[in-house]
Order: structure tokens, then C-alpha cells, then sequence
């Protein structure tokens, strides 16, 4: 396995594999990997003739009260994740100097994401996608793959940077992988260290929630006021659950919704806490094409 710290070095070593016509893939990571990390790498391992994985903390994505110094962050264990994967795997392990050489001030120039962060997570999280452009874009520039590779549980995420690679005419491809998920429906996060026992067990109503969600939408419900509300009534079964919040929007443009079009790509997603810890979830649907079904039955 193969780590790289420096930019320049990163980008020498991409543009001489690029030079003999070998296609590589990008998996953007900030560490503390675990399972829904290994299915990104594999993912990228069938589509690439050469994978990066990049490990970096990036500090423009945390907000003043969010957890940037508490962020787990386990270099050797990650590493010893990834050599199971694959010994031919390039790890890209960069310095904050490095990936912000005029440093992370407020006057730095950065990606406006626009409209795509005033719902969902961006209200809640100021500044958190503009850092997660940034870094992206910056990642792209050092990394010179063809592929990238995200994760879906991210989904406001990935949506952003699948329109940041159309708008600035990169040529890279973005690839999502559906998000990975324990016996009990949990979606895998590095966050979920952070769950008290108690906790863990509550926390199972965040992947319960968007399932209802898109389980009402495939058997005809439009409203988005009744699919809220079917979101927080499963939220609410648990009282170690603080909805922040459950929503329904257009899931190539991230808008919120009244009512859903028959076809329309949407998104249901949820944000929650437990304690201090956050865990956000969501899934991808399509409304059932043809006639217009105006009231759906929860009971049906």
C-alpha cells in the first residue's frame, strides 16, 4: 500500500498513472472507516484499474459547535481496514497545510452551493456544504481520478457534488453506493461510536422512519405534510429521539415538495439526535407513474 501526503506528489503519481492509460478511482474519506467505507473501496476496486483512498479531517465542514477535535480519527487501524481490501490500494493522506496552504480563514475562496443547502441538513449546518464542495473540489484537483466514489446515506451530499462535477465541467465521474446498514436497519456511521447502549437500540427508528416514508410514497401518498408527519410519528416512538428534522424534497434539486408528482425522483430524509450524537438517514424513490392516488391509507 502506497501513502502519500504531499499534493504535488499525489498529482505526479496520478498524472504518470493517467499517462499509461490506467483509469483511477477517487473514495474521499475522513478515516474511521468501518463497513459502509468497505463497500465504497469495493465499489471502486471494480471500476478502476487504480483506487485512492483519501483520508482527511476536513476542517471547513465543521461548524463552531460541532465536533472536529472529538472526530475519531484511527490512521493505523484505518490503514490496516484498507490493506484487507486490497495491497494495491494508494492512500491519500494530506495535512491541513496542504489542502489549505492560505489557511481555513473566513476570507478563503470557496464553492457556493447555492439553493442546494437552504433545506434538509443546510439550515442546521452552516457552511457545511460549501466546506464539503471545497474540499471535494480540491481533492479532484489533487487526486486526478475519473471515478469518484460516495456513499448514498449522505444523500444532500451527493447530490451537491454529483451537480458540482456537471457545473464545473469536471470530467469526473460521480458514483453513489446505497448506503450500508446493520441487522437491524442502522445505516453504518463513525458516528454511531458515540451511542450510549440504550441508544443504539432507539436509534433504529431513523431507518424506520424513511422506510415509512418511501414505503407510503410507493403505495400512492403525495403529501408531503402526511409523509412528514408518518416520518415523525415513527421518530417519536422512542423518547432518546430528538427530531431535528424529517422532510421530502425533489431529489435532483433538493426543493421541498407539497405534493409529488406521479414519477417524481424524490428524496425522503431525516436528521436526529441521541444525546449529543447526530445521525442523519434517508433514502431515494420514485412516486408510481400514472394516476394521481390523493390520500394513502397508513393502515393499508
Amino acid at each position: 500500500m502506497k501513502i502519500i501526503t504531499s499534493v504535488r506528489k499525489m498529482q505526479a503519481w496520478a498524472d504518470q498513472r493517467r499517462s499509461n492509460g490506467r483509469c483511477i478511482a477517487l473514495v474521499p474519506t475522513m478515516g474511521a472507516l468501518h463497513a459502509g467505507h468497505d463497500a465504497l473501496v469495493r465499489a471502486a476496486l471494480s471500476s478502476a484499474d487504480d483506487v485512492i483512498v483519501s483520508i482527511f479531517v476536513n476542517p471547513t465542514q465543521f461548524g463552531p459547535r460541532e465536533d472536529f477535535d472529538a472526530y475519531p480519527r484511527h490512521f493505523d487501524e484505518d490503514l490496516e481496514i484498507l490493506g484487507k481490501l486490497s495491497s494495491g490500494l494508494t492512500v491519500f493522506a494530506p495535512g491541513v497545510e496542504e489542502m489549505y496552504p492560505e489557511g481555513v480563514q473566513a476570507d478563503r475562496i470557496s464553492v457556493d452551493v447555492g439553493d442546494m443547502n437552504r433545506y434538509l441538513c443546510g439550515p442546521f449546518r452552516q457552511g457545511h456544504f460549501e466546506g464539503v464542495a471545497t474540499v471535494v473540489l480540491k481533492l479532484f484537483h489533487a487526486c486526478r481520478p475519473h471515478v469518484a466514489v460516495f456513499g448514498l446515506k449522505d444523500a444532500q451530499q451527493f447530490v451537491i457534488l454529483s451537480r458540482l462535477a456537471r457545473e464545473m465541467l469536471l470530467d469526473v465521474s460521480v458514483v453513489g453506493v446505497p448506503t450500508v446498514r446493520a441487522a437491524d436497519g442502522l445505516a453504518f456511521s463513525s458516528r454511531n461510536v458515540y451511542l450510549s447502549p440504550v441508544q443504539r437500540k432507539a436509534a433504529v427508528v431513523v431507518s424506520q422512519a424513511v422506510h415509512g416514508a418511501e414505503e407510503a410514497i410507493k403505495k400512492g401518498e403525495q403529501r408531503r405534510e402526511a409523509l412528514v408527519e408518518i416520518m415523525r410519528s415513527i421518530l417519536c416512538r422512542e423518547d432518546e429521539a430528538r427530531v431535528q428534522y424529517a422532510d421530502v424534497v425533489d431529489a435532483d434539486t433538493l426543493q421541498p415538495i407539497e405534493k409529488i408528482s406521479p414519477g417524481q425522483h424524490v428524496l425522503a430524509a431525516v436528521a436526529v439526535h441521541f444525546g449529543s450524537t447526530r445521525l442523519i438517514d434517508s433514502v431515494f424513490t420514485q412516486a408510481p407513474a400514472g394516476q394521481r392516488v390523493e390520500k394513502y391509507d397508513e393502515g393499508s
